[in-house]
């Protein structure tokens, strides 16, 4: 889902309100798997008129943000060449072997800092249709594509721009040889523009299509949603580590320089830009995908699933009595998530879930000790303790799983704000019109004012969860 959310500043607080919702969708089409990008441009031009009518004093900016490492491409004209390709299509890990193959992947990881994730922009333009990449003159990643036609201003916004595995960790600029190696021409690829840059007003006829007054700015935000999320934690100290939780769990830290040691490569941590230029050191942990795919599938199969009932369920279920690892690949895609999670547990001898309930639990305790072994590595790798767990997005609302990481981390965890990327990319916005002050600190100071975190300490031994994780590592297939 997307959501347009209308931002009242009050001194340093940031109230949230949302006006509107509207699905975003992955189409199967030919063997490919597409973004509905056109409806998605309805919902933000529909999102835009119910926020303008929500907002009496009228809307100053407007910033877009989103998920990572999607592009499109745009012929001479401005015009879109065709949907853009979702990062889950089974074209990317071919194409990611084949360019890994000519590359020196820990020379690689050196220079960009990125992981080796085949949904990586560098490897999805590895297997890009030639012809399309021969008719393009511009590459917009998902936001700033958006921004385009909102305001027909171009950029490539650095949060995102990081992600793709194209950008000199050092220098903060494209690495024009890894285009070439990619199969694509670099001309495709604009300067990078620094978070927080007023790209101008939105064009006439958006500001005739939404009531938005002519002068309402856009604003390249954090535009990685990520990124955005990561704004808006509520930290304090050093010594803190967020976990920004939806579809995925990005577990990490902020720094002030990059990590790209073999061992943070082998480990799976990536460097990715902060809306600061600060480094965010994390690690991608496959999330509540499961949960979401599974929640599908029973009700394709007719079954009436109410989700805080089945999350109640889970809870009262045997702790740790299955786990999986939710990086293996089998749940990396669109399926019955279900029937892969039983094989799973079949293949490694462990009691197989039968029911909803025993499942829901099994996924959940898996991601709270993803999210341990993820800690772990995290101080292991950086040297620096981590005392908090700041989890933030959609996962922070899920009670159990918040309770289940505190507990399998042996940490504090501080589970809020659930809207962390509506929030940080308001509170981008705010700081480039100069409602709140610059820097990262009175960003921060902003966020707390702004969420209400809650406070869930660890409750039990830690001994069984270090043997659930001495166990899945034992039987991983």
């Amino acid at each position: 889902m997307a959501a347009h959310v209308v931002h009242d500043g009050d001194g340093n607080r940031i109230r949230l309100t949302e006006a509107a919702r509207f699905p975003n969708r992955a189409v199967q089409v030919h063997g490919r798997l597409h973004w509905d990008v056109l409806g998605l441009w309805a919902g933000v031009l529909e999102g835009l008129r119910a926020a303008n009518a929500a907002a009496p004093d009228g809307i100053a900016s407007i910033g877009v943000d989103s998920w990572a490492v999607d592009y499109g491409l745009l012929d001479a004209d401005g015009r879109l060449l065709a949907n853009p390709v979702c990062y889950r299509d089974a074209r990317n890990a071919p194409a990611r072997d084949r360019l890994l193959a000519a590359l020196d992947p820990a020379d690689l990881f050196a220079r960009t800092g990125i992981q080796h994730q085949p949904f990586n922009t560098v490897f999805q333009l590895a297997a890009e249709d030639e012809a399309a990449l021969d008719r393009a003159d511009r590459l917009l990643l998902i936001p700033d594509l958006l921004a385009y036609w909102l305001s027909g201003a171009t950029a490539c916004e650095a949060t995102n721009a990081s992600t793709t595995g194209l950008v000199d960790q050092a220098t903060g600029t494209w690495r024009h040889e890894l285009c070439t190696a990619a199969g694509f021409r670099a001309d495709l690829l604009g300067a990078i523009t620094p978070t927080g840059t007023v790209l101008g007003p939105i064009l006439p006829e958006i500001a005739q299509a939404t009531g938005l007054a002519a002068d309402t700015r856009v604003i390249a935000t954090a535009s990685h949603d990520t990124a955005a999320a990561v704004a808006a934690v509520p930290a304090e100290g050093d010594r803190a580590a967020y976990i920004s939780c939806g579809t995925w769990s990005l577990v990490g830290t902020e720094r002030t320089t990059p990590i790209t040691t073999p061992e943070a490569l082998a480990a799976g941590f990536t460097n990715e830009r902060g809306a600061d230029g600060t480094i965010r050191f994390l690690r991608n942990v496959a999330g509540l995908w499961l949960l979401s795919e599974s929640v599908d599938a029973w009700r394709r199969q007719g079954l009436d699933v109410d989700l805080a009932e089945l999350l109640a369920a889970a809870g009262r279920a045997e702790r740790l009595r299955s786990v999986v690892d939710p990086d293996d690949p089998r749940f990396a895609d669109p399926g019955d998530m279900p029937a892969r999670i039983r094989d799973y547990c079949a293949e490694t001898g462990q009691p197989v879930p039968q029911t909803p309930a025993e499942t829901a639990a099994c996924i959940l305790d898996s991601l709270a000790l993803a999210h341990r072994r993820a800690i772990e590595s995290l101080e292991a790798l950086t040297g620096e303790p981590v005392e908090t767990v700041h989890i933030v997005g959609g996962g922070s609302r899920n009670e159990l799983l918040c309770r289940l990481t505190a507990d399998a981390t042996g940490r504090t965890v501080l589970a809020g704000p659930d809207e962390a990327t509506a929030l940080g990319n308001a509170l981008v916005q705010a700081q480039a019109l100069g409602l709140i002050g610059p820097g990262p600190a009175a960003r921060r100071a902003a966020a707390r004012a702004s969420a209400q975190p809650r406070r869930h300490e660890p409750q039990g031994a830690q001994a069984s969860w270090q043997q659930a994780t001495q166990r899945l590592l034992g039987r991983t297939p």
